[in-house]
């Protein structure tokens, strides 16, 4: 009889073993689940967050780009006006028939300005420089030109 009951015992013991290894797995694996599964809602929140600063990104960079070509476009009309108050090189050739001519502006416009004008009795040459690069510098060398025109006539 005992030793049917010590079998008896160490069948229950093995089954006890066997139940509470389940019980422990199956909370290992609850618990893994749990921290899997949340671990995959934050992610998903992150990315919808992700894209959004993204989406929001993309649209920044659309108006920056919009507004640089904007300005870049601004600049080279700007540009073109600058030339066109200018003296051509045969302008210049006129009054100093052996010279060369270099304009090279630090930016597209410049505050740097060259000038030529001949009246009946003399022949006026300047080369100026404006205070300012760019468009600041532009503006000053357009005044310059107009108030030597001026002046002249």
């Amino acid at each position: 009889f005992s030793l049917e009951r010590a079998s008896h015992n160490e069948e229950v013991a093995k089954f006890q073993n066997i139940v509470y290894l389940s019980i422990i797995g199956f909370i290992i694996l609850s618990v893994s689940l749990f921290i899997f599964i949340n671990s995959s809602r934050r992610r998903k929140k992150m990315n919808e967050v992700l894209s959004e600063k993204n989406e929001l990104i993309i649209e920044q960079k659309a108006i920056v780009e919009e507004r640089n070509q904007a300005i870049s476009d601004s600049i080279n009309y700007a540009k073109r006006l600058q030339a066109a108050i200018l003296p051509t090189r045969e302008q210049i050739n006129v009054h100093l028939p052996n010279s060369f001519l270099f304009f090279k502006p630090k930016d597209v416009v410049s505050g740097d300005f060259f000038w030529a004008e001949k009246t009946n009795e003399w022949r006026y040459l300047t080369a100026a420089d404006c205070t300012g690069h760019g468009v600041p510098g532009a503006f000053m060398s357009m005044l310059g030109v107009a108030y030597l025109n001026e002046i002249v006539k």
